[in-house]
C-alpha cells in the first residue's frame, strides 16, 4: 500500500462517514421507530453496492489497493459508510432499555439482510 491509496482511503472514508451519518439521519427523522433503521439501511445499500461493484469489476479481496476504485470507493468511502460497530453498538443499547427481542431481531436480520443484499449484488453484476 502506497501513500496514493492512504490518500484515496482517507478521503473515501471521511465522504463515506458523512454519507452514513446524513442517511442515519434522515432515515431517523422520517421514521419513528425503536429499530435503529438508519444504520440498517446504510449497512445493507452498502453491502449491496460494495458486492455489486466489486462483481463487476472482478476486485477481490486482494485487490483492495493499488487503484482509486478499490482504495477511494470500495475500501474508503462504502467502508467509511457501512459500519459494523454502529450495529453492534445499536444492538447493545437496545438490549440495555429492555428490549431484548428487538436487540435480537435487530442483529439478526442486520446480518441476514446484509447476506442477502451482498448476494443480490453480487447476481445482478453477473447478468
Amino acid at each position: 500500500m502506497g501513500a496514493i491509496d492512504i490518500m484515496w482511503i482517507c478521503l473515501g472514508g471521511g465522504i463515506g462517514s458523512l454519507a452514513r451519518w446524513q442517511v442515519g439521519a434522515l432515515v431517523d427523522a422520517h421514521v419513528g421507530m425503536r429499530f435503529r433503521l438508519g444504520t440498517y439501511v446504510a449497512n445493507v445499500s452498502g453491502a449491496f453496492v460494495i458486492a455489486y461493484l466489486s462483481t463487476a469489476f472482478m476486485i477481490g479481496w486482494q485487490h483492495r489497493y493499488g487503484d482509486m476504485m478499490s482504495s477511494f470507493l470500495l475500501t474508503g468511502l462504502l467502508g467509511g459508510y457501512t459500519t459494523f460497530s454502529s450495529m453492534q453498538l445499536d444492538t447493545v443499547q437496545m438490549s440495555e432499555e429492555g428490549r431484548h427481542a428487538l436487540a435480537l431481531f435487530y442483529i439478526v436480520s442486520s446480518i441476514a439482510s446484509g447476506l442477502l443484499a451482498a448476494a443480490a449484488g453480487v447476481a445482478l453484476a453477473s447478468i
